[in-house]
């Protein structure tokens, strides 16, 4: 029975995902839509993705959710050029209640798409050395990984959300600790780029940089040595 359940869900899943391809294809108006936004987030920076983003006037909180959830399936983009932009457009605020409840939205897709198609999917949307690596994070962090993952402002949290799906943690518990986890970066991220420009902005990513770096070696010396103690015992 839950055999055939889990069939169905995958089926379904399928489906969609054909539906959707076969509309890219067929539709040149979409297809254009698409390649442009992949476009401006693979190399127009955030000066790009602002300018991209309040070009399209009345609609571009529902753009900016559109690209936020697109970055999460297609692009390895780090998610917080569009939350930089989004503040930058909204204000500091509203930029961030967009860009945490976009973000949500996408990672749990990405967490769906690979609970339900398995690890061979996955790899085809991000690559088989970088789903690895992934991997790697996930056993040196265990239960801290998505955190961590998520304070690194240059990391692909999205490769993250695919491999999550892939491990034995519950819908729930990933969904609770990406929403804590991303909560505070979102923020602070939103408040830098809806309330700083120029140095003082480069400034301000490079010492947020600097900081989760050493919250990352705090991590990393909390669990070796709660290994240590282990072997001890």
């Amino acid at each position: 029975m839950e055999i055939l359940k889990r069939n169905k869900k995958k089926a379904a899943l399928i489906g969609i995902i054909l539906f959707c391809l076969i509309i890219y294809l067929a539709v040149p108006a979409v297809r254009n839509s698409i390649n442009e936004a992949v476009k401006v987030l693979s190399s127009s920076g955030i000066e790009g993705v602002i300018e991209y983003i309040r070009g399209f006037g009345g609609y571009a909180a529902a753009v900016s959710f559109l690209l936020m959830v697109l970055q999460s399936l297609l692009s390895p983009i780090p998610a917080f050029l569009i939350t930089l932009a989004n503040s930058a457009v909204f204000g500091w605020v509203k930029g961030a209640i967009l860009s945490w409840t976009s973000s949500m939205v996408g990672a749990m897709l990405c967490f769906y798409i690979a609970r339900i198609l398995g690890r061979d999917v996955v790899e085809k949307f991000t690559s088989k050395g970088s789903l690895e690596s992934v991997d790697d994070f996930f056993k040196k962090y265990g239960k801290f990984a998505i955190l961590v993952a998520r304070l690194l402002p240059f990391m692909s949290f999205d490769l993250v959300s695919y491999a999550a799906g892939l491990t034995s943690m519950s819908f729930l518990s990933f969904v609770v600790a990406t929403g804590i986890g991303q909560l505070p970066a979102t923020i602070v991220y939103s408040y830098i780029g809806g309330t700083l420009s120029g140095g003082a902005q480069k400034l301000m990513i490079g010492l947020l940089v600097l900081f989760s770096l050493s919250i990352i070696i705090y991590v990393a010396k909390r669990i070796y040595n709660e290994r240590k103690q282990k072997k001890v015992v």
